[in-house]
């Protein structure tokens, strides 16, 4: 993303020859890959390291009913802007639509309706009301872009993306004229990034802990080569940990259980869940020499998510190895 960041603050300059931070909270700033329209301030910031993020790309087709979406992860960053004075929302949402499409962004979507009148398309405000709730910000904030009182102002909605080098980038815009004397936009930013799922190891202990009060312990931290049974060597630690497991409690017998996600075929995965299983089994017994007898393998492919197979950290928490109690 370093180098995405670097050529987007030089946009950033070109676009606006001056920054005002007057009346920013406190603790805020622009993000590096665009700045404000000259002369708002920011109202609200928030940044987070990794989340999940819903991008509109059609238009309302029912009652708080969006068809088309495209779910994103990464690092979040909301900056909540607020432009005082006669400047136009549609001078504001052409300068972004204009600096975006400058640097290089595809655009996914885009709406302007300065009349209100067509609320459910694109940039509408009935629109851009469903989009935030898939998408909510604090209530307790004062953020007003889905709200006005005017009654001609309108809104707008737009969202972008940026692949360079293999990295990706999705900015979304929202506005709309609160009042005739105020405009108001939420800038959404999303680096994509997947969430690390390996940062905790389970010991063996716990797995005993969880295997005894819920009969089962879910392992994250076996590794196979794509599409194959194949273990990785770092997942050795896991395996040990296994391994002490059974020689601390002799009387424990195990059915190691495979699990995939949903994509691909079903037969495929569920042969593939219990080729990995059997994997696991073969090596418990061959390399840490446990008895065959305290362990059976299988597997039940994608038939026992822990979370959606939408995204790929729901993915990555349903690929997994379980212990279950005999």
């Amino acid at each position: 993303m370093k180098n995405i960041i670097h050529i987007f603050f030089l946009m950033s300059i070109f676009f606006s020859p001056f920054v005002s931070a007057q009346n920013d909270i406190e603790g805020s700033k622009d993000h590096p890959l665009i700045t404000r329209y000259p002369g708002s301030y920011i109202a609200y910031y928030e940044e987070q390291q990794y989340d999940e993020y819903s991008i509109a790309l059609g238009p309302q087709t029912g009652y708080k009913k969006i068809d088309k979406w495209l779910k994103v992860e990464g690092k979040f960053t909301r900056i909540y802007y607020v432009a005082n004075g006669e400047v136009t929302l549609t001078e504001v949402y052409r300068n972004y639509l204009n600096a975006i499409e400058k640097a290089g962004f595809k655009v996914l979507a885009k709406g302007i309706h300065p009349d209100r009148n067509v609320s459910k398309e694109i940039g509408g405000t009935t629109f851009l009301g469903t989009f935030y709730e898939a998408n909510p910000f604090p209530t307790n904030k004062d953020i007003k872009v889905t709200f006005g009182s005017s009654t001609s102002g309108g809104s707008c909605y737009l969202a972008a993306e940026l692949e360079r080098a293999g990295e990706k980038v999705f900015l979304v815009l929202g506005g709309s004229q609160y009042s005739s004397g105020e405009k108001v936009f939420l800038l959404d930013i999303v680096e994509k990034t997947e969430m690390k799922d390996d940062l905790i190891k389970v010991t063996a202990d716990e797995m005993l802990k969880g295997i005894k009060a819920e009969g089962k312990i879910a392992l994250y931290g076996i590794y196979f080569d794509f599409d194959k049974a194949d273990i990785k060597p770092d997942s050795e630690p896991a395996l040990k940990e296994i391994a002490s497991l059974l020689k601390m409690d002799q009387s424990l017998n195990l059915y190691v259980v495979g699990h995939t996600d949903m994509k691909g075929k079903f037969d495929y995965n569920l042969d593939l869940s219990k080729r990995r299983a059997a994997a696991v089994v073969k090596e418990l017994i061959t390399k840490y020499g446990i008895n065959q007898n305290r362990l059976s393998s299988d597997g039940v492919g994608p038939l026992a998510p822990l979370a959606t197979n939408e995204t790929e950290n729901g993915r990555g928490k349903n690929r997994r190895v379980e212990l279950v109690g005999k």
